[in-house]
């Protein structure tokens, strides 16, 4: 009986369209969900998230997927998404199937937000690893051994068509794109520039250091958070407060997650503006979040930055002042 190695996701770096022009280069889009490895072995589904977490409990309705490669065990790299009314992937409608593990609650959320596995990458088939190959011969393997069903697919690729793929990215009110070297082997656990990716929003990960409390209808409640990033030096840098994009089930969520973890001092390696500092409730920095923004100040703080919700399929130094620093994409321009 073959048993399946465990393995890492590769992961992309940030870019721009400039870097990825010429010739040799795959174009997919970028989807926005929860990264995930399947694993198809003995009839079964097991999904591990980007931090190697077993997810599998929270999304019973892939289960389904263990028939997808005939029977023969694989690796199957993929971005779990669920779609919005309009049929757009919706981080938003996600948050609350990535954090259910209850039997009963994930079953109803199946029925009212289900979720589809979208296939990119195949890292293991029979007993075979194939993450030498070059990237055509894995997409080749992958379409010829991964049948789509009902809810997995395996999305299309396009060769030298970047500016356009990215384009109709942002047409259809998709995250952006990810080129990717089609002579590029496939490198788990490594973040490589043989995938590019290139967004449409400005959107990064980010740490919780601490939070404000509320006033008014957020009394005795969160009023915002202290938020921050990892630099190359390992150091928690204070990057804004964000006090923005929250539903009242979020806030209650967070003071709960929170609660626990609270400290007497700052987590943050330089000083917090003093105006923040007041009555600032300080956190151990284990939680992760992601915030979309307007643009980053001369200092590396965040403009009007708006929560998007929890990253649990994170780890805090996943969060990274170097994704922040890089400039907003505009037409071409450098990624955000």
């Amino acid at each position: 009986m073959v048993r399946l190695p465990a393995y890492a996701p590769m992961l992309a770096q940030l870019g721009t369209l400039a870097s990825v022009q010429g010739g040799g280069w795959a174009v997919e889009m970028k989807w926005d969900g929860v990264r995930a490895l399947a694993y198809l072995e003995d009839g079964a589904v097991r999904l591990m998230s980007r931090n190697s977490k077993d997810i599998t409990p929270a999304y019973p309705e892939l289960q389904l997927m263990a028939g997808a490669t005939g029977g023969r065990p694989a690796v199957i790299d993929g971005e779990i998404v669920a779609f919005d009314e309009t049929g757009r992937p919706s981080f938003e409608a996600l948050q609350p199937r990535m954090h259910q593990r209850h039997p009963a609650t994930v079953a109803a959320l199946s029925g009212t937000v289900p979720v589809t596995f979208m296939a990119f990458d195949i890292l293991h088939l029979d007993d075979a690893s194939s993450v030498s190959r070059p990237y055509t011969e894995r997409r080749e393997l992958l379409e010829s051994t991964f049948t789509p069903g009902f809810r997995w697919e395996v999305p299309v690729w396009f060769s030298d068509q970047a500016e356009r793929a990215f384009d109709s990215s942002r047409e259809l009110g998709l995250e952006g794109v990810v080129c990717k070297r089609l002579s590029s082997p496939y490198r788990p656990g490594r973040r490589s520039a043989e995938w590019t990716k290139i967004k449409n929003v400005s959107a990064v990960e980010v740490v919780i250091g601490g939070w404000r409390p509320g006033g008014g209808r957020r009394s005795g409640m969160i009023g915002s958070l202290l938020i921050g990033a990892y630099d190359e030096r390992g150091r928690l840098l204070y990057v804004g407060h964000v006090g923005t994009g929250f539903t009242q089930a979020m806030l209650r969520d967070l003071g709960e997650r929170l609660a626990p973890l609270e400290r007497a001092d700052s987590p943050f390696a330089v000083p917090v503006p003093r105006e923040h500092v007041r009555d600032a409730r300080w956190v151990e920095p284990r939680v992760v979040g992601e915030v979309q923004y307007a643009e980053v100040t001369g200092d590396g703080r965040l403009r009007h930055p708006s929560w998007r919700g929890l990253r649990p399929d994170r780890e805090p130094q996943d969060a990274s002042t170097a994704e922040i620093l890089t400039p907003p994409t505009n037409g071409g321009q450098a990624a955000g």
